[in-house]
């Protein structure tokens, strides 16, 4: 019995979570679509279709379900509502799902949250327009920092370590491409890396550069890129982030070496 009420509250504590992370996106594809078009998403700025301009309401704003009842289109004019809303909140709900049962109800789970919630508004505004913002980034850069003061003063120099090997080895990059990169991915790593530290950093930038590097090459093959086109990395840079919070402890001991703070 009290087996059983263990499991139904684990499970709940996921689908708390997991609903979480569709709210959050639901939000965060707001504020960087609204971003990138240079219009305010705080304050009293309602969300409207953007076919005919109607102001939604509350039924019509619930994460996955209003877009599943409407079969996909504005109950209003009909048009189709665009895929990057239900992508974005099932990813972030799968990704918040995946990072509590990880690390469970524990301080953690917290930073955790906190950077994919905030990779995903960085790959978002970098899909969309092909640049990563200075002010998000110092937030991301501010709160690893801020989220690393409960582990004291070890934890936050390893933040710093992080920020810094995040952004040189991107840096190193950029200088010898002779800017085949934008300086906006070493700033997005030096935001990661604050939450990540150094080693988990490390495992991210390679994380990413793997995945990127296979998508690359798959556009070439399929003819759907140029050598020379660019090709946003902000988005494997943020899955290779998240990768690196699921995965960085199993690698690290495989490599022998210890997690750091508060991952290990």
């Amino acid at each position: 019995m009290e087996c059983s009420a263990l499991g139904f509250v684990e499970g709940a504590f996921l689908l708390l979570c997991a609903a979480g992370g569709a709210c959050a996106a639901s939000f965060l594809e707001t504020a960087a679509h609204r971003s990138v078009q240079g219009r305010s998403w705080w304050g009293t700025s309602r969300s409207v279709c953007e076919s005919c301009g109607a102001v939604l309401g509350p039924r019509d704003l619930i994460p996955l379900l209003s877009a599943l009842a409407s079969r996909g289109r504005c109950r209003h004019c009909g048009a189709p509502i665009p895929l990057r809303h239900g992508i974005s909140e099932a990813v972030l709900a799968l990704v918040w799902g995946l990072l509590a049962w990880h690390f469970g109800p524990l301080y953690p789970l917290i930073p955790a949250l906190s950077l994919s919630a905030l990779a995903l508004f960085h790959a978002l505004t970098d899909l969309e327009c092909g640049y990563i913002y200075d002010l998000p980034v110092v937030v991301t850069l501010a709160l690893g920092l801020a989220l690393r003061l409960p582990g004291g003063v070890p934890a936050l120099l390893d933040g710093v370590a992080g920020a810094a090997a995040g952004w040189g080895v991107l840096a190193a990059v950029i200088l010898a491409s002779r800017g085949g990169m934008g300086w906006g991915d070493a700033l997005l790593m030096l935001g990661f890396g604050a939450f990540l530290g150094w080693k988990a950093a490390l495992l991210a930038l390679y994380g990413g550069f793997a995945v990127g590097g296979v998508w690359a090459v798959t556009l070439l093959l399929r003819g759907k890129a140029k050598r020379k086109d660019p090709i946003p990395l902000g988005p494997f840079l943020a899955l290779g982030a998240v990768g690196a919070l699921l995965l960085g402890n199993r690698v690290l001991d495989w490599f022998g070496f210890a997690s750091s703070w508060p991952w290990g």
